[in-house]
């Protein structure tokens, strides 16, 4: 306990803790109705392909909708997904504006613009003349999609981050301030205020790029640049079991010790496994693809197949408490049963307690480890339909696997068995706890009684 609280507490509330993580994590969770009701709409689009109920399903869809209802979805996909960067980076910058005292919402305007002006101005185009031949060729104003959705994730954040450094640095100096009469409104005033600032933030952040692309990147745009020397190669080793297990090692090493652990590591982990889970979900819209040109480690993976229960697939634990031990834990599964089904688990963590509870603590790593191993073999064999959808991390078990895989039966199925994987693991220790209990009471027991022969 002092090695933990002397060394390991700072550390893990100062990550957590740490400005810049919380800000990403905030701005993400903040973006939930987004990729939500855009993930919804490319499920729903692509239900028709299905095998069995497909045909059926869009039949019903045609006469509701009529014929062309498939664009409803794809318009709300697009309006959500499609710039999924785009929000990203006003929300970054505001909720990182704001942790500085700043109100944020010139911070985030700026960070727009900065990240607009760093995206390639002409783009590729095909044109085919009718009786012709197709010609390509570069043509300005035509810029990529892909620089909105999330494959542009990485760039965002970091020109949010950097944008939002240097204007709220530069708000502070006064002698950059400009201050109107009393007599003008303060909506005005606010706005000329930060005008200098906002200016020079713009203008520092074009001269960046274009030194980059002159000394640095050999005429690539940032976004280019960035995706080829580092996310290119970090996307092949997060999406990896290694990568898997490490952030299941993490998350509940934290928790053992009685720390957060998905809020500590979510400014690090969450844009990681959302820029994947995007990637897929653009790959589902445009029609599905071959299962080995998805990605495993992606989106709501976890909390679809690992996290049931929450963290420590702590359902599992539960069930098993439900099976040998429902007289003895009445009240504390009372109290944590109902939030479990629905992934809350600190009921159980903080009242059985597993947090800082050495029996405990061990079922509750070792079980996440399984299911993750189980888990991403299933999906990279071929035998389970990767993550093609975003689903509220309250979703319940089971029904979470299903509607994350498009709702292929394959999903449900994995998250069944890595369920009953869960209970297995648990209930010898449940055993366990329940003998000791016993015998603490009949040590309790005995001594009373001999306190009253005396």
């Amino acid at each position: 306990m002092n090695i933990i609280e002397k060394y390991i507490m700072p550390f893990a509330n100062k990550l957590g803790n740490q400005r810049h993580l919380l800000a990403i994590r905030d701005a993400l969770v903040g973006m939930i109705a987004i990729t939500i009701i855009g993930s919804l709409a490319t499920l729903l689009n692509n239900l028709g392909q299905v095998p069995g109920i497909g045909k059926y399903y869009q039949k019903l869809m045609e006469s509701i909708f009529g014929p062309t209802w498939g664009t409803l979805f794809s318009d709300i996909w697009w309006g959500t997904l499609a710039f999924f960067t785009i929000f990203a980076v006003i929300g970054v910058s505001y909720k990182l504006a704001k942790s500085y005292g700043d109100d944020g919402f010139e911070a985030m305007l700026v960070a727009a613009a900065c990240f607009f002006l760093l995206v390639p101005q002409t783009g590729n185009v095909t044109i085919t003349p009718e009786g012709g031949d197709a010609v390509s060729g570069g043509a300005w104003g035509f810029i990529s999609w892909n620089y909105f959705n999330a494959t542009a994730l990485f760039t965002g954040i970091i020109v949010a981050i950097v944008a939002t450094e240097i204007f709220v640095r530069l708000s502070k100096v006064k002698g950059l301030i400009i201050k109107l009469p009393d007599g003008v409104p303060p909506a005005v005033s606010r706005s000329f205020a930060k005008l200098v600032p906002g200016m020079s933030t713009i203008f520092i952040v074009s001269l960046l790029g274009l030194l980059l692309r002159k000394f640095i990147s050999d005429g690539m745009y940032f976004n280019d640049w960035l995706n080829k020397v580092l996310v290119t190669p970090l996307t092949g080793a997060v999406d990896s079991m290694p990568f898997a297990l490490l952030i299941v090692l993490l998350v509940h090493g934290f928790w053992a010790i009685g720390l957060h652990g998905p809020n500590i590591l979510g400014g690090i982990t969450s844009p990681l496994l959302e820029k994947l889970g995007q990637e897929n979900i653009i790959m589902y819209a445009k029609g599905g693809a071959n299962l080995d040109q998805y990605h495993i480690l992606a989106g709501k993976f976890l909390d679809a197949f690992v996290y049931l229960g929450g963290s420590g697939a702590t359902l599992g634990l539960i069930i098993a408490m439900f099976i040998t031990a429902r007289k003895r834990n009445k009240q504390i599964l009372a109290l944590s049963t109902g939030p479990g089904v629905f992934q809350i688990n600190e009921p159980i963590l903080f009242g059985l307690p597993v947090v800082l509870n050495p029996l405990w603590i061990i079922p509750f790593v070792l079980g996440p480890i399984i299911m993750t191993i189980v888990a991403y073999i299933s999906i990279s064999l071929g035998l389970v339909h990767p993550i093609v959808a975003d689903i509220p991390w309250v979703t319940p078990a089971i029904i979470g696997g299903l509607m994350a895989t498009g709702g292929h039966i394959s999903g449900a199925i994995l998250a069944a068995v890595n369920l009953v994987i869960s209970i297995v693991v648990y209930l010898p220790f449940v055993i366990i706890q329940g003998r000791m209990d016993s015998k603490r009471i009949q040590e309790q027991t005995q001594g009373n009684d001999t306190t009253l022969n005396i």
